[in-house]
């Protein structure tokens, strides 16, 4: 006699759903990202300068606003306090002893005196900082 063989259930996920749902949510990770700006919003000069190697460590940034305020800007993390130069100097030199070779950049608008941005690199080289770089805008096209 023909004995039936009796299926067992199939425990399966279909895992489809969740690729649609992590596809969408990776769109707009990528769409928002650079929507969002970090730090201080300041008018840089223009002028051609190298950027940053994309393989260095993300860099620390003190900014100088239009108001001639300080701020302190370290990786993915912005402070939007105001600080004075001897509390941006102490930040900076905490840091530097913890990673020495980490890059050190001033963002200064281009409508305060030159003078503001000199007494920064000061105060950061002060502080232990073996090099300080500007960050400046790229050229517009006319």
């Amino acid at each position: 006699m023909y004995q039936r063989k009796r299926r067992r259930p199939v425990a399966e996920i279909n895992v489809v759903p969740y690729i649609d749902v992590m596809l969408v949510l990776l769109i707009i990770f990528m769409v928002t990202a650079p929507i969002v700006s970090q730090g201080v919003k300041v008018e840089l000069p223009q002028g051609n300068a190298e950027s940053l190697p994309p393989d260095s460590k993300p860099p620390i940034v003190a900014s100088i606003d239009a108001a001639g305020q300080y701020f302190l800007n370290i990786g993915s993390s912005s402070n939007s306090d105001a600080m004075d130069l001897e509390q941006v100097s102490t930040e900076v030199g905490a840091l530097i002893q913890l990673e020495p070779l980490r890059p050190v950049v001033v963002k200064a608008d281009r409508t305060i005196p030159y003078e503001s941005v000199i007494q920064l690199m000061i105060s950061l080289q002060g502080a232990g900082v073996p090099a300080v770089g500007l960050m400046t805008d790229s050229p517009k096209e006319k």
